[in-house]
């Protein structure tokens, strides 16, 4: 996904709330912003969004002196996910399509995605949020489309907070008799989810096998990532790309088909998906 008009404002808003979360030094949280604004002119805005990101923020972490400024945000949204992940395995398990009531779980981890400009996320009241979306359902269904690709799947993840239940998403692929390859960054970057969190949660004995992306670019960036990586992703049955960050780089490359699962945070990635602001998807591009 190239930049779009609207996520300049947001990516300068995301700067200033990591810098805050960093910082109380008002002298500091300027050096950020104006590193920012340097990466952003230097790189230009004719590219993905997700590679201008990349580069903004790994020059915001270089001046805060801080390469992990949400760990406190992302350790409260580890903790929010699993306090309701017997509820959220028992809907998964009452299920008359617990492949769904899987996808639809692992959509609702999407939901936390801190200092994304104009969106909240609802850890004060999340038992209430889960009951909602289950009740909404998806607003872009295709999930009896992706099940029919379920053999050598890799899930690339995105978020703290709702890897815990892509594991549950996880455990039905396998039931389903895909083989997982789970791929987490390889380095802090925003409230992306890692290896350590894998370790966390004993997903590496849930899936096949796990990888990282190389780097802490967010998304996919080809350039960096490993060989191993860079050999399965044309070969994969199906990628499951988790989140609007992953859209946004790997809707940039050939690969297909992509089942891309997340809330529509943003009117770019609305505009750029089909699909509207707030909305629930479960998206097969072929």
């Amino acid at each position: 996904m190239k930049v779009f008009p609207e996520c300049i404002p947001c990516l300068t808003s995301r700067v200033l709330y990591e810098a805050k979360l960093s910082t109380n030094d008002v002298k500091t949280q300027l050096k950020a912003e104006e590193a920012a604004a340097k990466a952003m002119c230097s790189k230009g805005f004719d590219g993905p969004i997700a590679l201008l990101s990349t580069d903004v923020h790994r020059a915001v972490y270089r001046v805060l002196g801080n390469d992990d400024p949400y760990r406190e945000v992302k350790r409260l949204a580890n903790e929010t996910a699993v306090k309701l992940l017997p509820t959220v395995r028992s809907n998964i398990q009452m299920s008359r399509d617990p492949f769904r009531s899987a996808v639809i779980a692992a959509i609702i981890g999407n939901t936390f995605d801190f200092g994304v400009l104009g969106f909240e996320v609802a850890t004060d009241n999340f038992e209430k949020e889960v009951a909602t979306i289950y009740q909404h359902g998806l607003d872009i269904d295709d999930t009896d489309a992706i099940k029919a690709l379920i053999k050598d799947v890799v899930y690339v993840a995105d978020n703290v907070g709702e890897i815990v239940y892509d594991g549950l998403l996880i455990e039905q692929l396998r039931k389903l008799g895909g083989r997982v390859t789970l791929v987490v960054r390889g380095g802090y970057i925003l409230t992306d989810a890692t290896i350590e969190d894998v370790w966390e949660f004993g997903l590496d004995k849930v899936a096949d096998r796990v990888l990282t992306t190389g780097s802490n670019a967010i998304g996919i960036k080809l350039d960096e990532i490993s060989t191993e990586l860079s050999e399965i992703l044309p070969r994969a049955s199906l990628i499951i790309a988790k989140g609007m960050a992953n859209y946004e780089m790997l809707s940039e490359y050939p690969f297909k088909p992509v089942a891309y699962l997340m809330r529509v945070k943003c009117a770019p990635v609305a505009e750029s998906v089909g699909a509207h602001v707030g909305d629930f998807i479960a998206k097969l591009v072929r």
